[in-house]
C-alpha cells in the first residue's frame, strides 16, 4: 500500500472592505475538484510560511498585493487520492482588484450566499465558520 501524498495548502479568504462579500474564483476542469469554487491560494513550497505562501500564490492567481492578513482556520482533509492540510488566512486590506489572472472565472460574494457555490468539501467547516461570523 502507498502512502498518501501529504499537500500543505495557505488559502486567502479575501473580504471586501466592508466585509460583506468574499472574493472567490473557480478551479479549472482539468484540476482536482475542477469546475468547484475556492478561495484563492496554493500549495506551501519548501523552505517558505504559510503567510509567505498564502501573500505569493495570491499575487501570482489573482493580481493582489496583500497588505492585511489575519490568520482565521487550520484544518486537514482526507481525500482518498490525497491527505490536506490547510491554513486559512483573512485577507483584510490588499492593493489592486482582485481578478481570474489564469483565466478563471471569478465573483464578489455575499458571505450568506457562499451556500449558493460548490466548493470542494474540505471547505465545509470554512465556509460555516464565515456564516457564523456574519450573524454574529
Amino acid at each position: 500500500m502507498t502512502e498518501k501524498k501529504q499537500v500543505y495548502i495557505a488559502v486567502g479568504i479575501i473580504l471586501s472592505a466592508d466585509r460583506s462579500q468574499i472574493f472567490i474564483t473557480q478551479r479549472a476542469q482539468k484540476a482536482h475538484k475542477g469546475g468547484f469554487w475556492e478561495f484563492a491560494g496554493g500549495k506551501v513550497e519548501d523552505g517558505e510560511s504559510a503567510k509567505e505562501a498564502v501573500v505569493r500564490e495570491l499575487s501570482e492567481e489573482v493580481g493582489i498585493s496583500v497588505t492585511g492578513l489575519e490568520p482565521f482556520m487550520t484544518l486537514a482533509h482526507d481525500y482518498p487520492e490525497k491527505s490536506l492540510s490547510f491554513d486559512f488566512f483573512l485577507v483584510t486590506q490588499f492593493g489592486g482588484e482582485p481578478f481570474g489572472k489564469e483565466g478563471q472565472p471569478s465573483a464578489w460574494v455575499q458571505i450568506d450566499e457562499l451556500r449558493d457555490y460548490d466548493f470542494p468539501e474540505a471547505n465545509a467547516p470554512v465556509i460555516q465558520a464565515l456564516m457564523d461570523s456574519v450573524k454574529a
